[in-house]
């Protein structure tokens, strides 16, 4: 029952919808991919480039703390992958919304068109057609809202601690 109720709702929110969906699971896979590379992987990262820093016996020369931006920049590219894609992602929810608005007002108007304005059970599909997609649009942009202003302080306070335990000198 749960399928044949999802289909009757993607058939209401018409084609727009199904590409909304696919952005969602597009986002949320990134966002998840992030999660796990912070609960599994950074940790690992961090301790290589702080390893690597403190095996060096010189720590002070010019060169050094090019080396050492080099350790830090690494760690936060490792960190930040995937994020702007993310953001992308949340950005780009509410424009199909938008885009599935307007496709289901074109249906609309071309349903008024026809009937003058007479088949107001037609005209409800399309009032669907444009709504159901900017909702769709809208709850899958806040749900990657709240993931990526958390992800950049997470991101943020990652790399800052790992150049505080590489001290110079």
């Amino acid at each position: 029952m749960g399928f044949q109720d999802l289909q009757a709702f993607l058939d209401r929110g018409g084609p727009v919808l199904i590409v909304i969906m696919a952005a969602t699971f597009i986002m949320w896979a990134l966002i998840l991919e992030r999660l796990f590379y912070f609960r599994f992987a950074h940790k690992q990262v961090a301790a290589e480039a702080i390893a690597e820093w403190r095996a060096r016996s010189d720590r002070k020369s010019v060169p050094a703390h090019w080396i050492r931006d080099k350790l830090v920049s690494e760690v936060r590219a490792k960190a930040e992958a995937n994020v702007q894609l993310t953001k992308a992602m949340v950005a780009l929810a509410p424009l199909l919304g938008l885009l599935g608005t307007v496709t289901g007002m074109v249906a609309v108007f071309d349903i008024m068109a026809i009937t003058s304005g007479a088949d107001a059970k037609a005209m409800s599909a399309g009032v669907s057609r444009a709504t159901i997609p900017t909702m769709a649009g809208m709850v899958a942009s806040l749900s990657g809202i709240l993931f990526t202003s958390g992800m950049d302080r997470r991101v943020n306070r990652a790399v800052q601690a790992v150049e505080d335990e590489m001290e110079i000198g």
